[in-house]
C-alpha cells in the first residue's frame, strides 16, 4: 500500500511540475534561448567595443537595409558602463525623459552585443517614427530593418513583452547579463593581481 501512494505522488508531481515555467525571468534577453557554442562570456567582456560577430552582423544588416532603399544609422552601438549610468540617470536624477531601464553592467550594449537604431530621411535627419515607408514597398521601413536583424540573430526590442523598445536590437548568444558580468568581475580580479 505504501509503495501504492508513493507511486501516485511520484506521478502528481512529475505531472504538476511538468506544467511550472521555470524561466521565470522577463528581462530582455533572459529567455532560454540556445546556447552558442562559439561564443563564451570571457570572450565577449574581453573585447573593447561591438564583439566581432555582432560588429559582421551590423554591417550585413546596413548592406541588406540599403539594398531595400532604407537608410539605417546606428545610433548607439557598445557603452560604457558610465555611459549607461548617465543614461540610466535620465529621467530620474538627471531632467528629460526615462530611456533606458538598465544601469550601467545590466546592458547587453555594456558588453559589445547591442545597438540601436534609426532611419535617415533624405534631408539628413534621423527619423524614430516606426509607422515611415520612406522606400514605398507597403512596410513601415522600421519593420523591415527588425526582420533583417532578427534573420540575422538579433533580438528586437519590438517584440519584447514586458517594455517596448524599438530603436534596440541585441546578439546575446544565450548568455545572460549575470553570466557577463560575473566575467567581467573576474576579469577585472585577474588584472588586479
Amino acid at each position: 500500500m505504501y509503495r501504492f501512494f508513493l507511486l501516485i505522488f511520484a506521478v502528481f508531481t512529475l505531472v504538476a511540475f511538468s506544467y511550472i515555467d521555470w524561466n521565470v525571468s522577463e528581462e530582455p534577453g533572459e529567455t532560454e534561448e540556445a546556447r552558442d557554442p562559439r561564443v563564451t562570456a570571457e570572450e565577449v567582456v574581453a573585447e573593447e567595443g561591438l564583439y566581432p560577430l555582432v560588429e559582421e552582423a551590423k554591417e550585413e544588416l546596413l548592406a541588406r537595409a540599403a539594398a531595400r532603399n532604407i537608410d539605417v544609422v546606428i545610433t548607439e552601438g557598445y557603452r560604457s558602463h558610465e555611459r549607461q549610468d548617465d543614461l540610466y540617470a535620465q529621467g530620474r536624477t538627471s531632467g528629460g525623459d526615462i530611456v533606458t531601464h538598465a544601469a550601467g553592467g545590466e546592458s547587453y550594449h555594456n558588453y559589445g552585443l547591442a545597438l540601436d537604431y534609426a532611419l535617415q530621411a533624405e534631408d539628413g535627419s534621423l527619423i524614430w517614427d516606426v509607422d515611415t515607408d520612406f522606400n514605398g514597398s507597403g512596410t513601415p521601413d522600421w519593420l523591415e530593418v527588425a526582420e533583417i536583424a532578427k534573420d540575422l540573430g538579433f533580438e528586437w526590442g519590438g517584440d519584447w513583452t514586458n517594455f517596448l523598445d524599438y530603436p534596440h536590437i541585441q546578439m546575446t548568444f544565450g548568455l545572460t547579463i549575470q553570466e557577463l558580468q560575473l566575467a567581467e568581475a573576474e576579469k577585472d580580479n585577474s588584472e588586479e593581481s
